[in-house]
């Protein structure tokens, strides 16, 4: 998608701090981070949100998920715990329109807090 800021990101054009990448995917440190350790993972190949999600694109997100828990075990969070949240949709709080997944972890984040 031409003005989406995560594929422009996801091509080199805009760079991030990249915690991990592959041929599908990246994971890259949030830019105002909400917990200690706070990545991004986003497919490479644009898809608007998870309502966007197609039969064709449905493995990338079961892909996803893995890379997901090797990251918490390079990351040395996977005992301790992390949280992985999608915001879908505006009153969702989905700020940019390429699905994505947030990865926060290094301190408790149990809800509600206190």
């Amino acid at each position: 998608m031409e003005n989406c800021i995560f594929c422009k990101i996801a091509k080199g054009d805009i760079p991030c701090s990249k915690v991990y990448e592959d041929e599908k995917i990246l994971a890259f440190k949030d830019i105002e981070p909400q917990a200690p350790i706070h990545i991004l993972i986003i497919p490479k190949h644009h898809i608007e949100s998870l309502n966007s999600l197609s039969e064709e694109d449905a493995d990338i997100v079961t892909y996803i998920f893995m890379k997901a828990k090797q990251l918490a075990k390079d990351l040395g969070v996977a005992e301790s715990g992390y949280r992985i949240v999608n915001n879908c949709g505006e009153d969702g709080g989905q700020t940019v329109k390429h699905l994505h997944f947030h990865m926060l972890a290094g301190r408790n984040l149990q809800w509600p807090p206190g």
